[in-house]
């Protein structure tokens, strides 16, 4: 296994060292491991490894020409899962609005080596209540070079229903150099190759069979919650989900953020306990072939 202490994530990236147990978190798109920062922690306080990458293409201000495929960001997050399989016994995957989808397409793939999976506001369509009806317009271009001659603003309130942490947010997120780069702006490159990555995901969401924890608003500005009851139906494993009342978009930073924490963190206990379960049974049953070999 990898040595901890030597790895060197990604610069930009939230990497916390810790015990056999890793969490992979995906953050959300336009945005940065700031959002999973809360979890991360948490997480860490268990004792467990927890990597949230930054992405190129997915993290604000590491595609500013939008050239980038979703293709490019699913391979960034695939490197991220195998670095993290390499110092950890198990492995358990989370993803964040548009993080989620590339987490759940991860997830597909990945599934015999991940011990569950963690989505927070997932998006597999951009129709929450602050959206203007006019991004459904957008769907018709289908190609990436008209696509790029868009923009689009996210709305007030920013996925934040808290006015508070949403300045502090949106602050932290310039960074320390105060960048004058407009944080609430998506290229059309961007979200085309966004909802491309959702129509490539969308057939293969009945093979995903991972335990899976969902958190949405029931009042989500972004990703109206159709999004989970859509996943609900159609996973091929257990889901269970928290709907939240008094957040928006984003949850690992508005108000329920406690809650979310405390939540994800018996999830990760439970899974886990899954996964030793499942180890003292595999070692039982291995014992007792040896003994019966040895009877022979």
């Amino acid at each position: 296994m990898k040595n901890k202490e030597k790895f060197q994530p990604t610069r930009g990236s939230l990497f916390i060292p810790g015990g056999s147990s890793g969490v992979l978190l995906v953050h959300s798109l336009g945005g940065s491991p700031l959002e999973m920062k809360s979890v991360a922690h948490a997480l860490s306080r268990k004792g467990m490894t927890v990597y949230c990458p930054v992405v190129p293409g997915l993290t604000f201000g590491t595609d500013v020409s939008g050239l980038s495929t979703w293709h490019d960001w699913y391979q960034s997050v695939s490197k991220a899962f195998d670095d993290l399989r390499e110092m950890c016994e198990t492995v358990i995957i989370g993803g964040a609005s548009a993080g989620s989808i590339l987490a759940l397409r991860l997830a597909a793939y990945r599934q015999g080596q991940a011990a569950g999976l963690m989505l927070y506001a997932p998006t597999l369509a951009v129709n929450g209540w602050a959206i203007p009806k006019t991004i459904k317009l957008f769907h018709c271009v289908t190609d990436k070079w008209t696509a790029r001659l868009f923009k689009f603003r996210t709305p007030a309130p920013y996925g934040i229903k808290d006015e508070r942490v949403r300045n502090f947010a949106l602050e932290a997120m310039r960074g320390a150099d105060n960048l004058p780069a407009d944080i609430t702006m998506r290229g059309g490159g961007t979200v085309y190759e966004f909802l491309s990555l959702v129509r490539n995901v969308r057939p293969m969401l009945s093979l995903v069979k991972l335990h899976t924890l969902i958190f949405h608003p029931r009042h989500d500005d972004q990703s109206d919650i159709k999004n989970t009851m859509t996943l609900q139906r159609k996973l091929g494993g257990i889901v269970e989900v928290s709907v939240l009342d008094d957040s928006y978009h984003l949850v690992t930073l508005d108000r329920q953020r406690g809650y979310v924490v405390d939540r994800t963190v018996e999830f990760v206990d439970r899974l886990l306990a899954s996964e030793a379960a499942k180890s003292g049974r595999k070692q039982t049953a291995a014992n007792s072939t040896k003994q019966l070999g040895a009877a022979e």
